[in-house]
């Protein structure tokens, strides 16, 4: 593996405009965070429990028919795909186009404030791919992008203050599509890439001011013949085996972050080992921590607090790197600080979020691998077929296609006291590829994936929303869908929920019932809703991907009640 080699570039060194003595828009600081104001939308969930539940109440079952177009902007551009959920701070509205470029828009009219455009095109080698959004904090915009870099902007002027390569410098099989979060003053982000050979997934804190590295979490042991970074990965090497950090191993935590200020906690997401297959990745044994897995570390030190593992020696790409939700809810007669989180694999989880006790489990999709989860071990039961070999088998949820529940984030309602996941039906064909090679640079799976003569499962509509309790596992509604991959969703305070489909729709419901109250045309795989409120009027706002056909270019489509 190459040594990671520190990048930091002071603007200030630079001499660059914006590095002092700029007129800061927004002062986003640790009490607005903590804060979350309803008129505002000042981190990637709305809030550091990710819950994308806002209180704003103007918009209600009652009017939410009246809902019209205020503005709507044009991302420049952006031909391909469009992930971005947008923020709000002062008036102004910041997101990530195509090529990581990033814009700053009058959250008012929709008119350029500015943008910043990377440039990757022009950097030897790198990758591209979506961006999820930037964060904000301080009077600057941080932004992650995909050839590793971590740049702080100006927020009034769109001029870099400093810029940290977070990845190997010159190792394009690392990239980044995640969104950064700033907690405790520290900007977050890790990386993807586990499809690719040599990728070893960590997550990094950097100071939110300087740009300083503050610590590294690496979710995977690295050369046991070499000092481990920490005891949490010496514990984990025990549950490896073979020569696995030849490959890399995975593990790569390229979205999901959520934060409980009150425990000091942060809570990553982990990614899928690298390759894909057991046999190849570990010998066929031990449980690979700490991939697939929901980890708790202190946010002043980094260092592991807890963990639980959701696929132990994980086969299939089942990934848990989807939405964490941080919520009170009662369990069992007893109030419960929990998490809760919706990954690939098909079942929905309900930890406690100061010990990683698991409260709750069960599958929301067909599953195929297996046939529950055990609460007293924590474990799934697994279908011992499910291991495919040389002849391969069907897996549901596929994890190579989307899995159950992929990126798309959702949401909570603490009235309803429902969780709201938009999902999928899937299936993959996988079977161990007996001559598999790693190359470097190459998708790296040591599977071979495809159809054979062996039957797919039969499988309901391929889209779904479900809303979901979490005390109980009750599923109160469910919405299915002709589409999957479908967007995010958020709440708001009267009992709403907005949503979007994949073929160019955004829609609200009832929260309680799943009743559609309201629908508007966008453009194809619109992301993830979010509101905010200004001068009075509350708004919606969604952004979305181009519509060829219907001669619709990326845009940003923003709603609000008529005058």
């Amino acid at each position: 593996m190459n040594r990671l080699v520190p990048h930091v570039v002071l603007a200030l060194a630079l001499g660059l405009p914006g590095a002092v003595g700029a007129q800061q828009t927004r002062i986003v600081d640790e009490a607005a965070l903590l804060e979350a104001p309803p008129s505002e939308w000042l981190t990637y969930g709305r809030d550091y429990a990710e819950t994308r539940y806002s209180p704003l109440d103007q918009i209600d079952a009652e009017n939410v028919a009246q809902l019209e177009m205020a503005w709507t902007w044009d991302i420049e551009n952006s031909s391909g795909r469009i992930q971005a959920t947008p923020l709000v701070s002062g008036g102004v509205m910041y997101l990530t186009g195509q090529g990581n470029v990033v814009f700053a828009v009058n959250a008012r009219t929709g008119e350029l404030k500015w943008k910043w455009d990377p440039a990757l095109a022009e950097r030897d080698g790198p990758r591209g791919g979506p961006s999820r959004g930037v964060a904000l904090y301080g009077g600057m915009v941080y932004a992650a992008l995909a050839d590793g870099r971590l740049v702080a902007l100006d927020a009034e002027t769109g001029q870099p203050v400093w810029s940290q390569q977070t990845t190997p410098y010159g190792v394009y099989e690392y990239n980044i599509t995640g969104a950064p979060r700033v907690f405790g003053g520290k900007v977050i982000i890790g990386n993807g890439g586990a499809e690719y050979h040599g990728v070893r997934g960590f997550v990094t804190a950097y100071d939110a001011v300087s740009g300083e590295e503050v610590w590294r979490f690496y979710a995977v042991p690295g050369d046991p013949s070499e000092p481990f970074e920490s005891p949490a990965l010496e514990m984990a090497a025990e549950t490896w085996a073979g020569e696995w950090w030849t490959y890399g191993g995975g593990g790569t935590a390229w979205d999901s972050f959520s934060y409980d200020p009150e425990a000091n906690l942060i809570y990553i997401g982990t990614g899928n080992g690298a390759p894909w297959s057991h046999e190849w990745r570990s010998d066929g044994t031990g449980d690979n921590l700490f991939l697939n897995c929901i980890v708790a570390v202190d946010a002043d030190s980094g260092e592991l607090v807890w963990y639980y593992q959701t696929v132990p020696g994980d086969n299939w790409d089942f990934t848990t790197t989807m939405s964490m939700i941080l919520a009170e809810i009662e369990v069992d007669g007893q109030e419960r600080s929990v998490l809760m989180t919706a990954p690939k694999n098909g079942f929905f989880y309900t930890l406690d979020r100061l010990t990683g006790e698991l409260l709750r489990a069960d599958a929301i999709a067909y599953v195929n691998w297996a046939s529950g989860i055990d609460m007293e071990t924590g474990r799934p039961i697994e279908i011992p077929e499910a291991r495919y070999d040389t002849i391969g088998a069907w897996i549901s949820p596929g994890g190579s296609s989307w899995g159950a529940h992929n990126w798309h984030p959702m949401s909570w309602h603490p009235n309803t006291g429902l969780a709201y996941i938009p999902g999928q039906e899937t299936s993959t064909f996988l079977r161990l590829d007996p001559d598999y090679v790693p190359v470097l640079g190459r998708s790296s799976t040591g599977t071979v994936r495809g159809r054979t003569d062996v039957p797919e499962p039969e499988l309901g509509p391929p889209g779904f929303l479900l809303a979901l309790d979490p005390s109980t596992m009750e599923e109160r509604w469910r919405i299915q869908y002709d589409t999957p991959r479908n967007g995010g969703t958020l709440t708001t305070g009267e009992n709403l929920l907005f949503s979007c489909k994949r073929d160019g729709w955004i829609f609200a419901y009832d929260a309680t019932t799943g009743e559609k109250l309201w629908e508007a045309r966008v453009g194809d795989n619109p992301v993830s809703p979010i509101t905010y409120s200004l001068d009075g009027r509350q708004y919606v706002s969604v952004a979305s991907g181009p519509a060829e056909e219907r001669g619709v270019p990326a845009r940003v489509w923003t709603f609000a009640l008529g005058n």
